[in-house]
């Protein structure tokens, strides 16, 4: 029995959910109830009497299939919920290749290769064709084969390059192996539906009504597929919103949804732009910024629910008074309105930028957590710093010592390390004691020896500069760091400089946070890496799924796509991040645009945007200057904060007790 009503919905959504016949074309901006309006079509389509089981609803994630699933059998019958196919398009194409990759030279019992499987496979093509003088980075590889087949190219036939001729044997010996990659179900289902028209008939009479969700983030691939199982009747509903594709990095055609009636002529066209999400003043700013894009749909959100709070855009003057502004005013307003703290984010365009927010946020105990990338304290030169300035304070820990014994490479092998930890089980000690020890070096090779010696020795003398009195941590830690050569290290294992520059500005930042620790408190290297270390909330977060996870998210505006937030601060508003300097030379300052438009959207009651003066870039600081983006925004719905002034506005001696207290009083909160 039916239990949905089409009274819930808007006129529009009324429209798009019992449009039943052709194409059409649901425009849904952000926060317009785009997943309600699909259920409710299945819901209404097998209502007027259609067979769930003709019915295929396509979308990106198992997550976004799942939900629809649950709504949907909250308002059908389960039985007829369970025959409705709802799957991502890899899980169709997997389903359509089981069936029928044999008309391909394939078993159906095919295997499928991860990317632990692909490397390990391009690894040993590239060993076994490359000349004594030739390399190629395996990754870049990988990614230029899985770019390749998105676009359905073809490896060369004549193998001039060495990276044409991986591509074609990795290609061949996959075959041999019964085995496809994650690009090649999209890429030989499109192959046997285009070669095998009784295929092509017999799926397109399975389905006979398709959807399809977030149709701005389909690439080439995935329209040929969607127009392959649409039959002659075209009943091909497709959902999406333009001025949210922010994928075209990864192959997503923004031209799929802004071409829709190529492809699928005629087509009824919706336009969802109620939004149930965000106030009047967040949403105005939202359409002022994206009617600077040349080619979109014009749409124009609204929201019953008022005006609400003018958009704050915060000057900052520096990075440093940036992070530790939000991360104060996040904590006064969780404290004086009881805010959970899971209604607070902070978006930002590089993962980089979360390193000082995090700082803020654990020195004032707030629980947070990553979305979009590794924590600061989580990237690998961060912890073998951490590691190596443990062993300076308690070398008896096996763990940092394990860590940093041959980081960089010293002469002691992994089976020299296992050696010494058998050593010292056998003999109840340490894994430092057994390196020190006279009896382990003389039954290991001479060579190995000198190498143990040199290390301990290394270490017995920085752990000795670093307990003379007024010593300066960080100096004696950035000599340790300038001997061993790491810097050479990092370099020599990153892909591109622009990963070297930015891991070793990582390292500076450490470092000078530690200086900075120095001169706000005498407990010394021991006290700095307690107050990064004894951090009991960030242990917790690992132990916790995330999305249960009571805390501040920080999350890029890439992954933020599809969330929203009660209060919302996206940072760095500057020109060379938000947009991008790439964006520039490779002309997709457009997609930067859409970008800002998806944060800005994520937000339901405040918005905070921010950009500084200067910034720290790599271990130096930078001149900055405000995003080109800014002034495409409608200024009646923004507030203009100098954070400069702000916090030189004089209070009364009774609130004056606080910088809280004075962002209280300046901004009227």
């Amino acid at each position: 029995m039916a239990r949905f009503r089409l009274s819930d919905l808007n006129d529009a959504q009324r429209i798009a959910a019992t449009t039943t016949d052709g194409p059409l074309l649901i425009l849904a901006g952000a926060g317009t109830g785009k997943t309600r309006v699909i259920t409710m079509r299945v819901a209404y389509l097998i209502a007027q009497g259609v067979d769930p089981a003709h019915i295929l609803a396509v979308t990106f994630t198992n997550k976004a299939a799942a939900e629809m699933r649950e709504r949907l059998g909250k308002m059908i019958d389960a039985a007829d919920a369970k025959k409705v196919t709802m799957s991502t398009f890899h899980a169709l194409c997997l389903r359509i290749l089981r069936a029928g990759i044999d008309r391909l030279g394939y078993k159906n019992n095919f295997s499928i290769y991860d990317e632990g499987d692909q490397l390990g496979l391009i690894k040993k093509i590239i060993t076994r064709t490359a000349a004594r003088d030739e390399k190629l980075d395996p990754n870049i590889a990988k990614a230029s084969i899985s770019k390749a087949k998105n676009n359905g190219w073809s490896p060369p036939h004549d193998g001039e390059t060495l990276a044409g001729a991986v591509f074609r044997r990795y290609r061949d010996e996959l075959k041999t192996a019964n085995a496809v990659d994650f690009d090649d179900l999209l890429l030989l289902t499109v192959q046997l539906l285009n070669e095998h028209p009784d295929v092509r008939q017999r799926w397109r009479e399975r389905f006979r009504y398709l959807m399809v969700d977030e149709f701005q983030d389909t690439n080439r691939l995935q329209l040929e597929l969607v127009r392959l199982l649409a039959d002659e009747r075209q009943n091909i509903a497709v959902v999406g919103d333009d001025d949210q594709s922010i994928y075209g990095w990864r192959g997503a055609e923004v031209s799929n949804i802004l071409e829709f009636e190529h492809h699928f002529p005629n087509p009824t066209v919706v336009k969802l732009e109620e939004n149930y999400r965000s106030t009047n003043a967040i949403l105005g700013t939202a359409n002022s910024l994206i009617k600077h894009n040349p080619r979109r749909r014009p749409k124009r959100l609204w929201s019953s629910r008022g005006d609400g709070e003018k958009v704050r855009l915060i000057e900052s003057p520096n990075d440093r008074e940036e992070g530790q502004f939000v991360a104060e005013e996040i904590h006064r307003r969780h404290m004086d309105t009881e805010e959970p703290w899971e209604g607070f984010a902070v978006l930002f365009r590089m993962n980089a930028q979360s390193r000082i927010l995090e700082e803020n946020l654990r020195r004032l105990q707030i629980p947070y957590r990553i979305v979009g990338g590794k924590s600061f304290f989580d990237r690998r030169e961060v912890k073998d710093l951490i590691a190596y300035m443990s062993v300076l304070v308690n070398p008896e820990a096996d763990a940092n010592l394990l860590r940093i014994i041959n980081t960089p490479a010293r002469g002691i092998s992994a089976a020299t390390v296992e050696t010494a930890l058998q050593w010292s089980v056998r003999q109840k000690c340490s894994l430092w004691e057994a390196l020190r020890s006279a009896q382990f070096v003389a039954s290991v090779s001479a060579r190995t020896g000198a190498s143990i010696n040199a290390f301990v020795e290394l270490i017995d003398s920085y752990q000795i500069k670093i307990a003379e009195p007024l010593t300066e941590p960080s100096a004696i830690v950035t000599k340790l760091i300038a001997e061993i050569e790491y810097a050479t290290e990092l370099r020599r294992s990153c892909k591109t400089a622009e990963e070297a520059s930015a891991r070793e500005g990582n390292i500076g930042d450490m470092l000078r946070d530690l200086a900075a620790f120095a001169q706000r408190s005498t407990k010394g290297l021991p006290g700095f890496l307690d107050e990064i270390l004894l951090d009991q909330e960030r242990e917790e977060e690992k132990q916790e799924d995330i999305e249960k996870k009571k805390a501040v998210t920080l999350i890029t505006m890439h992954a933020a796509k599809g969330l929203e937030f009660r209060h919302v601060y996206l940072i760095g508003l500057e020109e060379g991040l938000l947009p991008h300097e790439r964006s520039k030379s490779e002309g997709t300052i457009d997609e930067e645009r859409r970008l800002l438009y998806v944060g800005i959207t994520r937000a339901r009651r405040t918005l905070t945007l921010s950009y500084c003066r200067d910034r720290l870039k790599f271990g130096s600081v930078s001149p900055c200057h405000p995003s080109s983006f800014i002034k495409e925004l409608a200024p009646e719905f923004l507030e203009r904060v100098d954070l400069k002034k702000l916090l030189a506005t004089p209070v009364t001696e009774v609130t004056g007790k606080s910088r809280f207290a004075q962002m209280r009083a300046a901004i009227g909160g």
